[in-house]
Formats: structure tokens, sequence, C-alpha cells
């Protein structure tokens, strides 16, 4: 059973959306320094396009998300620990979430966010390996329930 399996439970995927967006939250307003200022503005901007912006937007990456980090977590589960396996790649795990958020911004047709991605796209990846432990122990929950 892959990890995209479990997205057809209307509530594990609610909890997960939820999960992640709360995380995101949480990583953004812990930032700090000058980066952290652009992040967290950028990211209010997009939250003020739409309040349920970002929410819907983890909902959409979801399948394609738990597509690409399916093969690490399997790899992790066979090892016996694919919380510490993923936190171990988090370099990877960065790289390949990112290029799914790539290709979908390409296809955006709201220049608000084309352009908030394009100025921090940069910075990205720490960001995102920085939150890979999180992510880790999201999917973790998720799996066992």
């Amino acid at each position: 059973m892959g990890l995209i399996d479990g997205l057809a439970d209307r509530e594990k995927k609610n909890i997960l959306v939820a999960d992640f967006t709360q995380l995101i939250d949480t990583q953004v307003a812990s930032m700090k320094g000058v980066s952290g200022l652009a992040l967290k503005a950028g990211y209010s901007a997009v939250k003020g396009i739409a309040p349920s912006y970002c929410s819907k937007a983890i909902e959409w990456l979801l399948p394609e998300f738990f597509n690409v980090l399916d093969p690490i977590w399997a790899e992790g589960m066979e090892t016996g620990d694919p919380v510490g396996h993923l936190i171990q790649n988090s370099d990877p795990v960065a790289e390949i979430l990112l290029s799914v958020t790539d290709g979908k911004i390409k296809k955006s047709n709201n220049t608000t966010v084309r352009a908030v991605y394009g100025k921090l796209r940069n910075s990205a990846k720490k960001h995102v390996e920085d939150a890979v432990p999180g992510v880790a122990k999201i999917i973790d929950t998720y799996t066992k329930s």
C-alpha cells in the first residue's frame, strides 16, 4: 500500500491537510532574520489572497507529494525507521518536493502567487529541509491511523 492510497479516506485527508497547514504556519512563524521577514511577508500576501489558499494548495499537492515521497518512505519502511530515513535524506526529499511545486507554479495563472514564489524560491530548499522532520512525523501518524 502506497502513501497515496490513504488519501481516498476523506477524513484522513482532511486531517493531513490541517496538520501540514499547521506545520507550515509554525515553520513560517519561527523564522528569523531578513529572509524570515521576507518569507513571512510573502506568506501573509498569499494568505491575504484567500485565507484557505494554503490549505487548498496542500490538498491539491498531496497526491503528487505522496507519489514522489513513496519510494523514499518505502526504503525507510524496509530499514524499520521511515521517519529517520526521511530525515536523513532531507536534501533529496526537499528537492523532490520542490520539483512538484516548481512544476505547479509554472502552470499557475495567479500572478501574485507566481511572483511571491519566484522571489522566495532560492531560499525555499533550506526551509523545506528544515520542515522534513515535521513532515516525516505527520506521515508516520497518518500511516498508523
